[in-house]
């Protein structure tokens, strides 16, 4: 899956919010890494409803299209904060995982969005591809 997407996803409700969360994300990954994580567990509380997940990958998608403006890095961990940030927002409640992605060849470090019960939101997840979560927020 690409860091950014140039589909136009979701309502325009959904858009805004999902650039305001990335702003947010972008901004709260340059502090240290205990703001980021008491923001997140603030904004799980302000989104207390679970996304449908036709909706959740709106809200994904919508974060990846705002993303491709942003000038510098936009990469999975800006995208997934972002997108949970958008979530609460919306008064929505995602899961922000953080671990690795493992890939016939590469094992690399990423971040995701998920919904509890039905795994990860916006992710290739074809076979041979999978994710061991190594701390959800």
């Amino acid at each position: 899956m690409e860091a950014y997407s140039t589909v136009r996803t979701g309502t325009h409700l959904e858009r805004l919010a999902a650039a305001a969360g990335f702003t947010t994300a972008v901004v709260l990954l340059r502090l240290p890494f205990r703001h980021t994580v008491r923001t997140v567990r603030l904004a799980r509380r302000l989104g207390r409803r679970e996304l449908g997940a036709a909706r959740a990958e709106a809200v994904v998608g919508a974060v990846r299209h705002a993303a491709r403006r942003w000038p510098g890095r936009a990469a999975c961990m800006e995208t997934s904060l972002g997108a949970v940030l958008a979530a609460a927002l919306l008064g929505r409640r995602l899961d922000w995982c953080l671990g690795v992605r493992f890939a016939p060849p590469p094992v690399e470090y990423h971040a995701w969005t998920e919904l509890p019960g039905h795994g990860p939101v916006g992710e290739y997840t074809a076979d041979g591809w999978h994710h061991h979560t190594a701390l959800t927020i």
